[in-house]
C-alpha cells in the first residue's frame, strides 16, 4: 500500500506555505520596495491589491471568478474553487524608478516580496484562503539647501495585512465572501538637519498600526449561453479608525556629543487617523473559458478622512493632511488559444491599462497616475502550475503644476500551484 505522490506534494507545499507566511509576517514589514518621494504624504503609495496575473491585465479583478486562480481583490471569488483543490501563489517584483525634477534627474531600482496566498475549499459550496499582502509604502529620500547648511528628507516603512477570508455559494451563480485582516506595520519620516558648524538634528515623525480591517463582496454570474458568460462583481470597505501610536522624536549632536532623544507629542491614533471605505464595481466577459475582457472602477472618498498632526512637532501643518478622493479605473483583456492544446497554445496572454486620481494632496495638486501593462501565463509542462509575468509601464506627477515627474518600469513574477486537496490512491 503506498500513496499518491499528488499527497506527499500536498503536506510539502502547506509545510512551505506555513514557512514563508511565517517569515513573511516577520519580515515583509521590514520590507520596502516603494521610492518616491510622493511617499512622504499620509500613509504613503497605496498598493494595487491585485495578483501577477491581474496586474499584467491593468489589475482588473472585481468580477473575475476562476477555480485555478487566487483572487483576493474579491472575497466572493474563493466560493469557485473545486472541492478536492487547493490553490497556494506567490509572488516578488522589481522595479525602477526614473524621475524629472525640473532639470534634475534619478534613478532608483528596488524589489522584493510582494504577496503570499493560499486557498482552500471549506465545503462544495464554499472556501476560504489565508495570506499576507501589503497595504501601503514609504520610500524616498532627496534634500534642499537652507540658510547655512542643508537638509534631508527620509523615509521607510510599509503597512501589510495578514488576512484570513471565506466565501459561500448560496445558490447557483451567486457568491458572497469576507476578509478579516490584520493590519500591522510602521512608517517613518525623518528630516535631517546639517548646519555649517558641522551640528546635526534629527526630526523623526513615527506612525505605529496594530489594527483589525474587513472587506465583504459578491459575484453573479450570467450564463448567456454555452459559450459566453458575463460576470459582475462589487466590493466593499467601510471607513475605519487606525489604532496605534504617532509620535515624534528629536535628536541633536552638536560637536559630535550626541544628546539622548526626547519623544514629542506621543498619541493614540485612534479618532486622528482614519482610512477610507472603498467601493468597487466590475464586469466581466468570457468566451469559451479562453477569452474574457474585464472593466473595473474604485472609489475612495478620501477626502472624509482624517490623518491629524502630532502636537508641537508637526510644525509644518498644524491642522494635519488633507486627502484628496481616490479613483481609478482600470480595462483588462486575456487570451488563451486553447485550454486543451499543446503547451504555446496554452498560454494565456493579457494586457491592460488603468487612469487613476490619488488620495495624495501636494499643496492644492492632486497626484494623477496611469498605467499599461501585458503579461504571459507559462503553464508547467506536466503540471497544474502556472508562471504569471507582468510587465508594468506607469507614469505619475501632480497637476496642475507639474512638480516631480515619475515614470516607473516594473516587473512581477508570481507562481500559482493548483494541487488536489486530500486525495489518495491506495494500491494493493
Amino acid at each position: 500500500m503506498k500513496s499518491n505522490k499528488i499527497y506527499n506534494s500536498l503536506k510539502v507545499t502547506v509545510l512551505a506555505f506555513v514557512a514563508l507566511l511565517a517569515s513573511g509576517t516577520l519580515e515583509v514589514s521590514a520590507q520596502n520596495s516603494t521610492v518616491t518621494p510622493y511617499s512622504r504624504f499620509g500613509y504613503g503609495i497605496l498598493s494595487d491589491n491585485a495578483n501577477a496575473a491581474q496586474r499584467s491585465m491593468g489589475g482588473v479583478g472585481y468580477a473575475q471568478r476562476s477555480g485555478r486562480a487566487i483572487n483576493f481583490m474579491n472575497p466572493a471569488s474563493y466560493a469557485a474553487i473545486d472541492s478536492l483543490t487547493f490553490l497556494f501563489d506567490m509572488a516578488v517584483n522589481a522595479k525602477g524608478l526614473s524621475t524629472t525634477d525640473g532639470d534634475e534627474t534619478g534613478k532608483n531600482f528596488t524589489g522584493g516580496l510582494d504577496y503570499v496566498t493560499l486557498q482552500f475549499p471549506i465545503t462544495r459550496y464554499g472556501g476560504g484562503a489565508v495570506g499576507l499582502k501589503p497595504y501601503s509604502g514609504v520610500g524616498y529620500n532627496f534634500g534642499s539647501e537652507i540658510v547655512n547648511g542643508h537638509n534631508s528628507r527620509e523615509g521607510s516603512g510599509n503597512l501589510s495585512e495578514l488576512f484570513l477570508g471565506v466565501a459561500a455559494r448560496p445558490f447557483k451563480n451567486f457568491t458572497v465572501g469576507a476578509n478579516f485582516s490584520y493590519l500591522f506595520g510602521t512608517l517613518l519620516n525623518d528630516t535631517y538637519v546639517y548646519t555649517e558648524a558641522g551640528n546635526v538634528s534629527l526630526f523623526e515623525r513615527v506612525f505605529e498600526v496594530r489594527d483589525f480591517n474587513v472587506s465583504v463582496g459578491a459575484q453573479y454570474e450570467f450564463n448567456l449561453n454555452a459559450d459566453n458568460s458575463i460576470g459582475l462583481g462589487v466590493v466593499y470597505s467601510p471607513k475605519m479608525n487606525f489604532h496605534g501610536h504617532a509620535y515624534g522624536l528629536v535628536n541633536y549632536e552638536v560637536n559630535s556629543s550626541a544628546a539622548a532623544p526626547d519623544t514629542i507629542g506621543f498619541s493614540k491614533l485612534n479618532g486622528n487617523y482614519q482610512k477610507a471605505e472603498t467601493w468597487g464595481a466590475g464586469i466581466a466577459w468570457t468566451f469559451e473559458k479562453r477569452i474574457s475582457l474585464e472593466a473595473d472602477f474604485t472609489y475612495q472618498p478620501w477626502k472624509d478622512a482624517r490623518f491629524g498632526a502630532i502636537e508641537g512637532f508637526d510644525a509644518e501643518n498644524s491642522d494635519g493632511q488633507q486627502f484628496d478622493n481616490r479613483w481609478r479605473a482600470a480595462l483588462g483583456f486575456s487570451y488563451m488559444p486553447n485550454p486543451r492544446g499543446s503547451w504555446f497554445k496554452r498560454v494565456n496572454y493579457r494586457v491592460g491599462g488603468y487612469y487613476s486620481n490619488d488620495y495624495v494632496k501636494v499643496g492644492d495638486n492632486s497626484l494623477r497616475e496611469y498605467g499599461v501593462s501585458f503579461g504571459l501565463g507559462l503553464p508547467a509542462p506536466s503540471a497544474k502550475t502556472m508562471v504569471n509575468l507582468a510587465f508594468e509601464y506607469r507614469h505619475r506627477q501632480a497637476t496642475p503644476a507639474p512638480l516631480v515627474k515619475e515614470n516607473y518600469f516594473m516587473v512581477t513574477v508570481g507562481v500559482n500551484v493548483n494541487e488536489l486537496w486530500f486525495w489518495r490512491n491506495k494500491i494493493r
